[in-house]
């Protein structure tokens, strides 16, 4: 008996039980849709951390002041808790670190900023020009403030959109006068807008000056928090960190042995850190969801082998007029791969959807990976095959006589 004859008898007899037939594929429907769904959550959560590490710039050498091994007095000072890191320590690795091209400072505050009869508090940022370089943030309207602003600690402010948004609803922030701290200052550009980071600080809420003007004006500080300087290459990024440890050790006159007074990290860093937990995140969510594949490959075996049991005189017929073993083995395992692959289509259907719905309605970030739908359809096929095996072969070694003889 030719293949497409075995697969017209075995599409009729799951015709003859549409009900059945049905339920049954409905494991297998809610386990491929939920590895779908689950898959494109892990995916989508993966693929936003990165897009916002890639806003921070892929080959970023990010350097901060304090250790998280260092202690004062007991206390255990992290990011930006002391005061050693200076602008002559970001002029050193620019002069003595060739991987490095350009860095720029960053001093941090916060302060309410007024606008008439708006005000909001916020995060305020001195640095350079080149800071925005480094970031690969452009700009949304006016000018950055250049060399000559920080030489002369101009009172000039760029706003990042969520300020803007708040200070100005109905109005150009562009030439306003703001005040920050009792301290007048022209608005000249507006950021375009980077949104949240992973960790859900908005980075738009800022306002960025000139490093001098925050250092004699606003905070008093005459050191600076951290350092972002860019590398090379992002594989450079690895061997510029070692550089630049060396260098501020020296500075910092730190013997060997002794702890770092700094944090050296690169964002090569932070995307393997992230590509793996997120890796972590998605193989889990996709196990869990796979569990319900393998209690829709439980249904599958528990229905053939009952169809085995009520069909074992339509095996007698068949193998009394001339079906052999492996026809008979054949039929039962076509039918149960064929619902495996319909209740397979109908779960990436059902899982399309509901990653649709996921996110419209709960925001969260979703993608499809083509790998997982294959995946889906391929584990299906193979659960088919897997539980059908036992009933297709227990009926395929039935004895004809006694099945004839089979009320």
């Amino acid at each position: 008996m030719d293949l497409g004859m075995v697969i017209r008898i075995a599409l009729r007899a799951l015709a003859r039980n549409k009900m059945r037939s049905t339920l049954t594929m409905l494991g297998i429907v809610i386990g491929v849709s939920a590895v779908i769904a689950m898959v494109a959550v892990g995916q989508g959560a993966e693929n936003q951390v990165q897009e916002q590490i890639k806003s921070f710039g892929t080959n970023t050498v990010f350097v901060s002041s304090g250790s998280p091994s260092r202690r004062r007095g007991g206390v255990r000072h992290g990011f930006g808790s002391v005061k050693t890191l200076k602008i002559a320590d970001m002029e050193a690795i620019e002069r003595e670190v060739p991987l490095i091209t350009q860095c720029a400072p960053g001093a941090n505050s916060s302060g309410q900023v007024i606008f008439r009869n708006q005000n909001w508090f916020t995060r305020l940022m001195g640095t350079t020009e080149n800071y925005f370089i480094v970031r690969n943030w452009p700009l949304l309207a006016g000018s950055l403030f250049g060399d000559e602003a920080v030489r002369s600690a101009q009172n000039v402010a760029v706003l990042g959109t969520t300020v803007a948004d708040i200070l100005f609803p109905d109005e150009d922030p562009i030439g306003q006068t703001i005040r920050i701290k009792e301290q007048p200052f022209q608005v000249i550009g507006v950021l375009a807008p980077k949104g949240q980071t992973s960790w859900g600080n908005d980075q738009d809420d800022r306002i960025f000056m000139p490093y001098t003007t925050l250092q004699k004006k606003i905070s008093g500080q005459d050191w600076v928090n951290f350092l972002s300087c860019t590398a090379v290459s992002r594989e450079a990024s690895l061997a510029a960190q070692t550089q630049i440890e060396a260098v501020l050790r020296e500075r910092h006159r730190i013997g060997p042995g002794a702890e770092d007074d700094f944090q050296v990290r690169t964002q090569f860093e932070f995307a393997e850190l992230a590509e793996q937990t997120s890796q972590v995140m998605t193989m889990l969510l996709g196990s869990i969801a796979s569990i319900s594949l393998l209690v829709g490959g439980i249904g599958i075996m528990n229905i053939m082998l009952v169809s085995v049991t009520e069909r074992t005189r339509e095996i007698g017929v068949r193998m009394a007029v001339g079906a052999t073993e492996m026809d008979i083995r054949r039929q039962f395992l076509v039918e149960a791969v064929t619902l495996a692959l319909l209740g397979g289509t109908l779960g990436i259907m059902l899982g399309a959807g509901a990653s649709g719905l996921i996110s419209g309605f709960l925001g969260w970030p979703v993608l499809i990976s083509t790998r997982a739908v294959v995946v889906a359809v391929l584990f299906s096929a193979t659960i088919g095959i897997f539980f059908g095996y036992y009933p297709a072969h227990k009926a395929a070694r039935l004895d004809p006589i006694e099945a004839l003889r089979y009320e």
